[in-house]
């Protein structure tokens, strides 16, 4: 199976696949699946740029929007993950995963998929200490702290991946686990990347869910993206254990290493994407805990047995089968020729795709659920505590994406046609 890899999407679909699609003719081969590794932007209309966390000069409709509408079809079966530049609100629709158009599957804000017989898991968002153990709290419409906040990844999300036991081969995930530095050249990095060697050295660059989850998993292959910058690692775990092999692209800019071509060992297919068994067992047993205010989840509260899931899922994939639910529109399509006021979308629409997935899994709706007020309650250690968006003198990686953007807009557009 060949697989491509792309770091941060930022929109610009179509210059991708027409990129793969060179690829393919001047190489003779077929990619059989493309993994974005977040800040995908999945932006439909007007509305989705509201939840878009960019500045608001700086926001741009790109190209999603074509495949949405079935203007465009994706070329390539595509999975991704979510970033810290998305809209927010569509993807929360698809919380638990689904296509996000035809051909392009968003993987939730956790999960786990199998392509083939080849298996792909991923986590959405970012690291932030002040809300990693706080419940999803936000909902659209977004202000100015939650439309930051909504994309930070939750304790709840990453005990679940915790939770998977069967061998992983390929994990993505938007920012670099910590301490990914030590397993690669970091001083062709710092070369590159001057800002980033205070973090390196205090032991705070990437993720600490993320470096978790690489202990644990231990998957064969991790992909990452956000600091704009390629950048490869192969981390031994233990004197005799399993190897990962990690890699960090940037985003689609000319000039600049976004893509990657692998070979993985597979079956003989068919390759297409399919719920993964072991997930959906974890899924079933946690949602019960799903935190949707800003109280942390109580884990000791999960009543369901795991082996109990499993076998009850087993039966339920036996009749239905594994393909995920079709694909549902949910909001008008971006039409370049008009005009659309804003107040006439509707707010936080059911997506079928998900209602479907619940009833499948005889789970409640939860994802309108609000009982409490979306501002996050200050307690004296997270006002204390010099996060990402904390005010600092120093270039917060939260941040980057904007920097770097403000350097590169002018150009950027012209350039991509040329790459």
């Amino acid at each position: 199976m060949r697989i491509a890899v792309e770091g941060c999407m930022h929109g610009d679909l179509d210059n991708v696949y027409k990129t793969l699609q060179y690829m393919e003719t001047i190489n003779n081969y077929k990619i059989d699946l493309l993994l974005c590794c977040g800040d995908f932007q999945a932006v439909r209309n007007e509305k989705d740029m509201e939840s878009l966390s960019v500045p608001r000069k700086y926001r741009e409709m790109k190209s999603f929007w074509k495949y949405y509408s079935g203007q465009e079809v994706a070329p390539i079966p595509t999975i991704f993950i979510g970033g810290n530049h998305e809209a927010s609100n569509y993807l929360w629709e698809l919380y638990y995963g689904g296509w996000a158009a035809p051909n392009i599957y968003f993987l939730g804000f956790a999960g786990v998929v199998k392509f083939g017989n080849v298996r792909i898991g991923g986590l959405s968002g970012i690291y932030n200490a002040r809300h990693y153990h706080l419940g999803h709290y936000e909902r659209a419409p977004y202000n100015e702290s939650t439309i930051r906040s909504v994309y930070h990844v939750r304790e709840y999300d990453v005990h679940k991946l915790m939770q998977v036991e069967e061998p992983i081969d390929i994990f993505l995930s938007h920012d670099w686990p910590c301490g990914i530095t030590d397993h690669g050249n970091r001083k062709e990095l710092v070369r590159y990347k001057q800002h980033f060697e205070k973090e390196i050295q205090d032991g705070t660059l990437g993720s600490e869910a993320a470096a978790q989850l690489l202990e644990k998993l231990k998957p064969s292959y991790w992909f990452s993206a956000h600091l704009h910058c390629k950048f490869s690692a192969l981390v031994q775990h233990g004197e005799c254990g399993p190897l990962t092999r990690f890699l960090a692209l940037d985003k689609c800019i000319p000039g600049r290493r976004f893509l990657q071509v692998f070979e993985i060992e597979s079956g003989p297919g068919p390759f297409e994407i399919q719920y993964d068994q072991e997930w959906l067992a974890i899924t079933r047993k946690f949602n019960s805990i799903f935190p949707l205010t800003s109280r942390s989840a109580n884990f000791g509260g999960v009543q369901l047995d795991m082996q109990d899931c499993r076998q009850w899922v087993q039966s339920k994939l036996e009749n239905r089968g594994a393909k995920p639910f079709e694909f549902a529109r949910t909001a008008p399509c971006f039409d370049p020729s008009k005009s659309v006021s804003i107040g006439a979308f509707s707010e936080n629409p059911r997506n079928p795709q998900t209602e479907s997935f619940l009833q499948f899994l005889e789970l409640p709706y939860l994802l309108d659920n609000a009982t409490e007020s979306r501002e996050v309650p200050q307690s004296p250690a997270s006002m204390n505590y010099r996060g990402p968006d904390a005010d600092s003198e120093e270039i917060p990686i939260d941040d980057v994406d904007e920097l770097e953007e403000l350097e590169e807009v002018d150009d950027a557009e012209n350039k991509i046609e040329k790459s």
